[in-house]
């Protein structure tokens, strides 16, 4: 079989990337062809298939980049061109799409249906019936006003980052995407990475519940075959985008709380020198930022830490930071939100606190900070059985490979 994979980016920007690019290793391995479809952005890795990637509103140039920025954040003229070239040439069976909306835009929908090539989608944000994308209002507080249709709230609310501009913006999109694009008219099945993600996406489009879906956690490469050996030198750790909506903010409010806990905090985003600064004026001996990692050298920090910490403040879907902990037997502390409750099962593999909840997240650090090292272990072993129960590679190629052949005639 022939898959073309669909992202925004080539190169590993973040959860969904990993998932997609993971995806097609995986799919490689098994003896099938996988092409792939991106945009262009000076970070990619090389590829065999870069001729075919359009343009991004990075690397567009001329002196109408920002007029034609603004039209290809609806509908992308080059994205279309270029994905049927690669589609006469390649001819792949399905197209599996992991992100798309406001940079390669739904502009390639109607080409995939042109040629019959059935559309499957990941669904790892919100973007289908949120144009805000995280169900997060301008303060910060979750938001569901919308409700799959009612979009101007997004201005109202001013959502998209606290700026009325790009509330515009987005609330604009998705009036136009859903009147010429709607995604129920061209994807043919839709898989979800977590029973909330599809339970909140019913929630507020009802009529996609027509739509053939399945459930599928994301995969880990590799699972480590023994628990974990507690160290001596003790450290949590938060790994991820420095965001708002990551909730890095309360998480470092709790260890200004704990000096004798120490934090490594890996990761880049727009609140960095923000967090950096108020750690600086705390006085927080014990933070510790590393900057962006990746490879060996972030799978060694997972490894040795004591807890990982997931403070997120938004419907986090199916965090690959806790999957990449739980393949290496490390256990997690993540805030009650989303579909993080749904793998984080207490006592067994960690714990979870209320989300944005200061206090409550500091009770817990304090509580694990003295677990019995017979305890620790006895965590360390459930994330183990857990991974291997639901985030094994070779259970979720068979289910993703079946769920494709539905769709092939």
């Amino acid at each position: 079989m022939k898959i073309l994979l669909i992202d925004v980016y080539n190169f590993n920007k973040g959860g969904a990337e990993s998932v997609c690019f993971n995806t097609g290793k995986m799919l490689e391995e098994h003896g099938n062809e996988v092409v792939y479809f991106t945009l262009k952005w000076k970070q990619n890795s090389p590829s065999p298939f870069e001729k075919y990637f359009p343009k991004s509103k990075e690397t567009r140039s001329g002196p109408l980049r920002t007029v034609k920025n603004i039209i290809n954040y609806f509908y992308h003229f080059e994205a279309a061109n270029k994905i049927e070239q690669l589609i006469i040439e390649e001819k792949p069976d399905i197209a599996h799409i992991h992100l798309l909306w406001g940079q390669i835009t739904p502009s390639i929908f109607p080409v995939l249906r042109k040629y019959k090539i059935p559309i499957l989608f990941t669904v790892h944000d919100y973007r289908i019936v949120c144009p805000a994308y995280t169900f997060r209002d301008g303060n910060g507080r979750i938001c569901e006003a919308c409700r799959g249709k009612f979009f101007y709230r997004c201005v109202t609310h001013t959502c998209c980052k606290n700026s009325k501009l790009m509330s515009i913006v987005m609330a604009g999109e998705q009036y136009f995407r859903n009147t010429f694009f709607n995604p129920l008219k061209y994807i043919d099945g839709f898989i979800y990475v977590s029973n909330f993600a599809k339970g909140i996406q019913e929630k507020h489009m009802p009529l996609i519940k027509a739509k053939p879906s399945i459930i599928l956690y994301n995969f880990s490469e590799s699972i480590a075959s023994c628990p974990k050996i507690l160290q001596e030198d003790k450290y949590y750790l938060y790994f991820g985008r420095l965001s708002y909506e990551k909730g890095i903010n309360t998480l470092l409010e709790a260890f200004k709380m704990l000096p004798n806990c120490k934090l490594k905090v890996v990761g880049k985003g727009p609140k960095e020198n923000e967090l950096k600064d108020f750690v600086c004026k705390s006085n927080m001996q014990n933070v510790e930022f590393l900057g962006y990692k990746q490879g060996e050298e972030l799978t060694s920090l997972v490894s040795g830490a004591y807890f990982v910490i997931v403070p997120s403040e938004w419907y986090e879907n199916n965090p690959m930071t806790i999957i990449e902990a739980y393949s290496v037997g490390t256990p997690v502390l993540g805030a009650r939100i989303g579909g993080i409750p749904e793998i984080i099962i207490e006592d067994e593999n960690g714990y979870q606190f209320e989300s944005a909840n200061i206090n409550d997240l500091k009770e817990k650090i304090i509580k694990v900070d003295s677990l019995p090292v017979e305890k620790y272990e006895a965590l360390s072993w459930g994330t183990l059985v857990f991974a291997n129960k639901y985030l094994n590679p070779e259970n979720y190629y068979l289910e993703l490979m079946a769920f494709y052949k539905q769709f092939l005639k």
